[in-house]
């Protein structure tokens, strides 16, 4: 007993010397051992490793000692433009120094140790906000043009008074080619790249594939943008070297870079469509977006020229193109006899251009005043821009045009009213007066005057003298659009490109800003290819038209695969022809031309270009039936569900389709009945040769006769009554027609 009371005494002693150990004390034993380590990495940062800082030291040393033997290797280099220089070599200086302040700030002081400065309060200050260094850098000196020796100084104005004639559409284009040649053999560069188009071109000279190359290589080889997109053009082409569109895009891709219209146009359009690269709304936005703010800058209040757009098969097939001779002269002789409408329709077009007229504002002049003796409102409003612009020894006069103006508003004509809220918007010889600008583009836009229209869509979207209101902008943006106006279509792309007042979308801004592109002063190249074209010169007029194609202009395309398709077109072996022509065809109808679509099934249906495809014809006529309602499209495809090819055989829809065409154009009513007449002859042919009576010759039954006789009689009557009256159904149409008007 008195051994284990001995151990109980023994245990109890240890229980009250020793501490409990629970869960409690064990998390504060590991936190001690963690805040033990912590210390211990804290104190190995503290030390940084000498070798480490070593090396970075030796580096960085390296890297500013470098930047400084750059400095004076250019200080010593040449003393050529010694202020510019100067104030380079400044601003390398003041960056270096702020590099090695912003060194010494994150480093040990042995980093730099003989290049200690004190900081001012200033740079104490900059060192804060990268941003304020950035603004304390002296600003880089403009780049200006090289100054011209006196023999490129006459060179160059000898080469805008060329180029002002041709823009005014000067029939004289020999003599203004011939002054641009003169200007390229000095040496002037614009000059040399005007000339090299006018070889590709047969513009003034006669066509020279060579001399055009020749001309872009050397320029090219220089760096100059539009000779790099002169090349592009020739290598996408196969014009004067193979076809390479590889090198067609690096071309393209460089004179973009270096701003080339031609090159921004044509590298947009490939990013656009996904022709020969990778489709991308947004780069063929950025392209479209600065060769359009290039449009919209040199684009005046009268609005440019007028820009004519032929399709070759559409008028030869009657529609409408260039205005002939005989109809100018005949309202040139009503004009000089007192015709008030003559005089105002010859004005306009003169003060335009367009449609054969060479752009006069002289000329313009001339008929407004005659028609403005008379009181036409027309005139007096014309006579107002005219006053307002000047041009062509015209002196602008704001006092003359506000009395034009005012004249023609009174008369309420929009134009007047227009051009009185312009001046007084702008405070051009009246006191600027937003309230009565908006009061006169209000009246002229309620009487549908583009003019009117877009200036009121401006107020708006500027919040000028109104409240601002995007809805309101994009409205009237939209209706001035409608009618063309280049510059509501360009602010019109810049808001659904930034989604103001509208939701934000790249396709519908990629497809105005194209619009804009295309109406730029390359626009008027149309015009010249459709002269070419009806002087009978198909080449000239082909080149013309395949430049502007690889811009992007669906006219052009779909008159360059015309000449291709007709044969008049000769400059590529005969194997060829119809796979360019098929190429240009498909680009077209990418953007929407019905008759381009109806090619690209002709062209699958007979192996044209490509192999024999029914079945890809009937897609093509079916989306330019369905989608661009041509009556030539659903024509072919009633034929083809007639006769079975590509499409099941169904007579009742080759009914359906003929009636479609007759219903769609009046020129397809013919064509249709003469098909229907047929379908139904064909029919009662079949029905003839499944009739009784062939029966008896073959089975030698009577009676086979008297059971389906006078089923066959009927039916055969009820056909030919069928095509009857569908004969007669276009002349009673007509018939009423005529009594209804």
């Amino acid at each position: 007993m008195d051994r284990y009371k001995l151990l109980v005494l023994v245990l109890c002693f240890s229980l009250t010397t020793t501490d409990p150990v629970g869960p409690e004390s064990r998390k504060d034993s590991e936190k001690n051992e963690e805040d033990d380590v912590s210390s211990e990495v804290e104190e190995t940062k503290g030390k940084p490793d000498s070798e480490y800082i070593k090396e970075l030291t030796d580096a960085m040393n390296k890297e500013i000692l470098t930047l400084q033997e750059y400095a004076d290797a250019m200080k010593s280099q040449s003393s050529k433009d010694e202020t510019n220089k100067e104030s380079h070599l400044e601003q390398m200086a003041y960056t270096l120094k702020l590099l090695q302040k912003s060194l010494k700030k994150h480093s040990e002081p042995t980093w730099l140790p003989n290049q200690k400065a004190e900081l001012s309060v200033n740079e104490k200050s900059l060192e804060e906000n990268p941003q304020d260094i950035l603004n304390s850098l002296p600003p880089l000196p403009e780049e200006t043009e090289p100054e011209l020796t006196p023999e490129l100084k006459e060179a160059k104005e000898l080469y805008d008074a060329a180029v002002a004639k041709l823009d005014r559409r000067t029939l004289d284009v020999d003599a203004s080619i011939l002054q641009i040649k003169q200007a390229a053999e000095v040496g002037y560069v614009p000059a040399k790249i005007k000339l090299a188009w006018s070889y590709l071109y047969g513009e003034g000279v006669e066509i020279d594939f060579e001399k055009a190359k020749s001309i872009f290589e050397e320029l090219a080889a220089e760096g100059n943008a539009d000779a790099h997109a002169g090349m592009g053009f020739l290598y996408a082409t196969g014009i004067g070297v193979p076809v390479s569109q590889a090198k067609a895009v690096v071309h393209y891709t460089i004179g973009a870079i270096g701003d080339s219209s031609y090159a921004q146009m044509a590298l947009a359009y490939r990013y656009w469509s996904g022709h020969t690269v990778q489709s991308s709304c947004p780069k063929a936005m950025d392209l479209y977006m600065k060769v359009a703010a290039k449009v919209a800058s040199k684009m005046t209040l009268n609005g440019g020229p007028a820009i004519h757009r032929t399709r070759l098969i559409d008028e030869v097939e009657g529609g409408g193109g260039a205005l002939d001779t005989d109809l100018i002269e005949y309202y040139q002789l009503l004009a000089e006899k007192g015709d008030v409408q003559a005089q105002v329709g010859l004005g306009q077009l003169h003060f335009q251009g367009g449609r054969g007229v060479t752009l006069d504002i002289n000329k313009a002049y001339h008929y407004f005043q005659q028609a403005a003796k008379t009181g036409n409102a027309v005139a007096h409003a014309f006579l107002g821009k005219i006053y307002l612009e000047g041009g062509d020894g015209i002196v602008a006069d704001n006092d003359t045009a506000f009395k034009y103006f005012k004249k023609a508003a009174e008369l309420n004509n929009p134009v007047g009213q227009s051009g009185l809220g312009l001046m007084y918007l702008q405070g051009r010889g009246v006191p600027k007066d937003t309230t009565a600008a908006f009061k006169y583009f209000t009246m002229a836009a309620n009487q549908g005057w583009v003019e009117g229209q877009f200036h009121l869509g401006f107020m708006y979207f500027g919040g000028i003298g109104v409240r601002r209101d995007f809805k309101q902008a994009n409205k009237y943006f939209s209706h001035a659009s409608q009618s063309g106006h280049v510059l509501a279509l360009h602010q019109l792309a810049l808001m659904h490109a930034h989604g103001l007042g509208v939701l934000k979308s790249c396709t519908t801004a990629v497809e105005l800003l194209k619009s804009v592109c295309e109406r730029g002063r390359w626009g008027a190249r149309l015009q010249a290819a459709h002269g070419a074209w009806r002087a009978h010169s198909p080449h000239r007029a082909f080149l013309q038209y395949a430049a502007l194609a690889e811009r992007g202009y669906e006219v052009a395309q779909t008159n360059a695969a015309y000449l291709l398709d007709n044969g008049d077109v000769r400059l590529f072996p005969e194997a060829e022809r119809h796979v360019r022509a098929l190429q240009l065809w498909g680009r077209a109808a990418t953007q929407g031309c019905s008759a381009a679509r109806v090619k690209l099934g002709d062209y699958h249906y007979y192996g044209l270009g490509t192999p024999q495809d029914l079945e890809a014809a009937a897609h093509h006529y079916r989306v330019a039936s369905e989608q661009l309602h041509n009556a030539q499209a659903t024509f072919n495809l009633g034929y083809m569900h007639e006769r079975g090819l590509g499409l099941a055989k169904d007579a009742h829809l080759a009914k359906r389709c003929y009636d479609l065409a007759a219903d769609t154009a009046p020129d397809a009513r013919l064509p249709a009945a003469l098909a229907l007449a047929a379908l139904h002859t064909r029919l009662a042919l079949q029905d003839l040769a499944a009739s009784p009576l062939a029966m008896i010759f073959i089975t030698g039954d009577e009676s086979a006769l008297l059971y389906n006789w006078d089923l066959y009689v009927i039916t055969t009557l009820l056909g030919m009554l069928g095509v009857v009256m569908y004969m007669r159904r276009p002349q009673q149409q007509q018939q009423q027609q005529q009594a209804a008007n």
